[in-house]
C-alpha cells in the first residue's frame, strides 16, 4: 500500500492537496450548496463532489461528468473508486487532521 499524497486543512474549510513528495497539486473548497470545488495548483477549476446519498461523495469533473465515488470505509476513512467501479484507493483521517491518501 503506496501512500500517494494528503490533504491538509486550510483556512474555512478548505483542503490543500499534496503529491507524496510533499509539493502543492491544488486545493478544494467548500461548494454553496454543500459538497466541494475542485482546484489545481494554478487556481483552474478541475471538477466538483456532492454529497452522496447514503454517504460519502460523487466526483465529477469540470464538464458535469462523473468520475468517479468515495464511499465510507471503516474507522472514518473512505474508500475510493473510479467511474467503472473500480477501486482506486483509500484515504484515512489523518492524526493531526486532513486526509492521508493510498493507492
Amino acid at each position: 500500500m503506496a501512500k500517494k499524497g494528503t490533504s491538509r486543512p486550510g483556512l474555512f474549510g478548505t483542503l490543500n492537496h499534496y503529491d507524496s513528495n510533499g509539493r502543492k497539486t491544488g486545493y478544494s473548497s467548500p461548494g454553496f450548496l454543500g459538497g466541494m470545488n475542485h482546484y489545481d495548483a494554478s487556481g483552474k477549476k478541475i471538477g466538483y463532489s456532492n454529497p452522496g446519498f447514503l454517504g460519502g461523495m460523487k466526483h465529477y469533473d469540470n464538464s458535469g461528468r462523473k468520475v468517479g465515488r468515495s464511499d465510507p470505509g471503516l474507522l472514518g476513512g473512505y474508500n475510493n473508486y473510479d467511474n467503472n467501479g473500480r477501486k482506486t484507493g483509500h484515504s484515512n483521517p489523518g492524526f493531526f487532521g486532513g486526509w492521508n491518501h493510498y493507492e
